[in-house]
């Protein structure tokens, strides 16, 4: 019996306790009690800085996200290396058409990912793509 009222005490304390409206600063001050610490929250800057991406064994640049993944036969490759001027030797890989870099812990590619040993086109053309999975 008396454990039960001792639990019974608990739970109504714990209940009331809980129902307490928070109580700023102003009313704080206002009753002669010193104000609260503020409450430390991550800065904008930090919260949109960029997170590393985990290593995946891509150790030529960031892993990439392409629109489109094609051989060297394909047509628009020809046209790009054309119109870009790139001289070519031995390709191994693909190349990767309309690729961004992944950053961040939390990002998703929709399309492919893959890594490139030549990204210095600005994502219009990556040459020697090797897909991956890394599971985003």
């Amino acid at each position: 019996m008396k454990f039960t009222s001792v639990i019974a005490l608990v739970a109504t304390a714990a209940t009331l306790v809980g129902a307490v409206p928070f109580e700023t600063n102003a009313e704080r001050l206002a009753r002669g009690l010193p104000p609260l610490p503020p409450a430390r929250r991550a800065s904008g800057v930090e919260a949109a800085k960029p997170k590393p991406s985990p290593s995946h064994g891509c150790s030529t640049g960031p892993v990439q996200c392409c629109n489109d993944l094609v051989d060297r036969s394909n047509h628009t490759v020809g046209i790009l290396i054309g119109l870009l001027g790139i001289v070519l030797g031995p390709v191994t890989g693909l190349f990767g058409l309309g690729c961004s870099p992944l950053l961040g812990g939390g990002a998703k590619c929709q399309s492919q990912t893959v890594c490139c040993s030549d990204n210095k086109f600005s994502g219009i053309i990556n040459i020697g793509c090797s897909p991956i999975n890394i599971g985003l």
